[in-house]
């Protein structure tokens, strides 16, 4: 599973003194630092970016994803790794490749419209879905008693990296994510590209290793979604189903967290 995503692919070596962005006493850290959470909350976050037709079009023009999902699922992997656990150095840098490679995606939408990945309103919009997603999976996952304090404070420390990739007005509180939904709500689409990228995202395994746990992490990640989003995707789980994802998932988790540590 670590090479499903890379996360053995990167030396988190920080400085002594050097605690990165957050360190290790942050909420950050803490939620960050689920995998079985941070998979199906990356799952989650990526169905529900796709919906913007700016964030879509991005991913439709200038990305392999259709052909490349684990490829994908690697390099945001990565980023976040390197910006939650790596030194102020490492996260540093990883920013600002970000912002280069965002200074040559851009392109004209269907309707006409012009969008780059440098917008900063979009930039906001990935952030958000990114880690309202997280943030969700982990308070169903991993730990449901997180308090509503530490809540926003992980929203709130979370807000950094977003304003570095030119992120701006981004929520820092639950309120103000469901305030931000509401306005962002009618800009939202679904077309036959979104229905493409999302089927070639929730496809199964290429292989018996990993088959099972993406087909229950897909179903988790469907499982996540706000109602909203389920039903611009036209994806829901039959209320019979959820109880046993959820309890699969849950399991999953037990077991990763096991050999993981080991």
């Amino acid at each position: 599973m670590r090479a499903l995503v890379g996360s053995g692919e990167v030396d988190l070596t920080r400085p002594l003194g050097d605690d990165g962005l957050f360190g290790p006493k942050s909420a950050a850290w803490r939620v960050h630092g689920d995998f079985t959470a941070m998979m199906i909350g990356g799952i989650s976050a990526l169905l529900l970016q796709m919906l913007h037709p700016a964030a879509l079009a991005g991913v439709w023009d200038h990305s392999g994803f259709r052909d490349d999902r684990h490829g994908r699922l690697k390099r945001t992997a990565r980023f976040i790794a390197m910006t939650t656990f790596g030194s102020t150095e490492q996260a540093r840098a990883a920013i600002a490749q970000v912002r280069r490679i965002h200074d040559r995606v851009g392109g004209t939408l269907p309707d006409g419209t012009r969008y780059s990945a440098n917008d900063p309103a979009l930039l906001t919009w990935v952030h958000v879905a990114e880690v309202d997603s997280f943030l969700r999976a982990y308070l169903r996952y991993r730990d449901p008693q997180m308090s509503i304090a530490d809540q926003e404070r992980y929203l709130a420390e979370t807000t950094t990296v977003a304003e570095a990739l030119g992120a701006t007005e981004v929520p820092r509180s639950r309120s103000q994510i469901d305030a931000y939904y509401a306005r962002v709500r009618p800009d939202l689409r679904a077309d036959h590209r979104m229905r493409e990228v999302a089927t070639a995202l929730l496809a199964p395994g290429e292989d018996k290793a990993t088959t099972s746990a993406m087909n229950l992490a897909a179903a988790a990640a469907v499982d996540l979604l706000p109602p909203w989003a389920q039903a611009l995707h036209g994806r829901s789980l039959p209320a019979y189903a959820r109880p046993a994802v959820r309890l699969g998932a849950n399991g999953m988790g037990g077991v990763l967290r096991w050999a993981l540590r080991a």
